[in-house]
């Protein structure tokens, strides 16, 4: 168990892999006992990876609904420099309002807090945590966590701009056979059962591995990551 700051910025300055990075978000989560932790980003030519805790359920949700074209978190940290806490942005709006009772649903906590992150060459970063808590905790969580949340936050935008510049080969993860298998069976159009039962697996069984390979591939959903494991040459159809 990663318990001190220093460990936590030593994992992320050690990362090798975006697993890595997916690890450095969990211990992250358990370290600051929230509900979820997560670190995404643009690269400079407007590919968007991803590293976090939320559920596939609600990334896929996510997508599916085009949240990204309404999210006021989205907006909110285009429009600043600094910190954002969620209560403090505007929720007004019937989708907002809507997209918000998605997010507990598939559940996200009532509280957030994002720190926008800009890079070179227009690569631009979010580093959030979540939370359920009343406004004063989270308030005085924050105010005591702030200066620390901020070098983590460019910590890990550190190290993705360093997966960035050393190219295919620090992108370029390696998939068990297992993995492997799955997301070959979901490249060919396969449903999960069919896949399943192809691999001659269980469909919870197959998830798992799905997942692995989800999170190996950087990728925010499983769409996402059967993109990637074809763009990158990892599988081949």
């Amino acid at each position: 168990m990663i318990d001190s700051l220093e460990q936590q910025l030593d994992s992320i300055q050690n990362a090798s892999t975006l697993e890595d990075l997916q690890i450095a978000t969990e211990a992250l989560r358990d370290y600051y006992k929230v509900l979820h932790v997560v670190y995404h980003w643009v690269n400079s030519i407007g590919e968007r990876f991803g590293a976090g805790t939320y559920s596939p359920e609600w990334v896929d949700r996510y997508v599916e609904k085009d949240y990204l074209r309404m999210d006021p978190v989205i907006y909110g940290c285009f429009q600043r420099f600094t910190p954002v806490i969620w209560k403090e942005l505007d929720w007004s709006s019937k989708a907002a309002r809507a997209m918000l009772g998605d997010a507990l649903d598939h559940g996200l906590g009532n509280q957030g807090y994002t720190i926008p992150i800009r890079g070179p060459s227009g690569q631009f970063a979010l580093f959030t945590l979540n939370n359920h808590a009343e406004d004063d905790a989270w308030t005085a969580f924050i105010s005591d966590n702030a200066r620390d949340l901020m070098i983590l936050a460019h910590e890990l935008n550190k190290k993705a701009l360093e997966f960035e510049q050393w190219g295919d080969a620090a992108t370029t993860p390696m998939l068990s056979p297992r993995e492997l298998g799955a997301m070959t069976c979901l490249a060919k159009g396969m449903n999960r059962a069919q896949a399943a039962a192809e691999m001659q697996i269980s469909e919870h069984t197959l998830r798992v591995y799905i997942e692995s390979a989800r999170h190996k591939l950087g990728a925010m959903n499983t769409t996402h990551a059967v993109a990637r494991a074809l763009s990158t040459g990892v599988i081949i159809v």
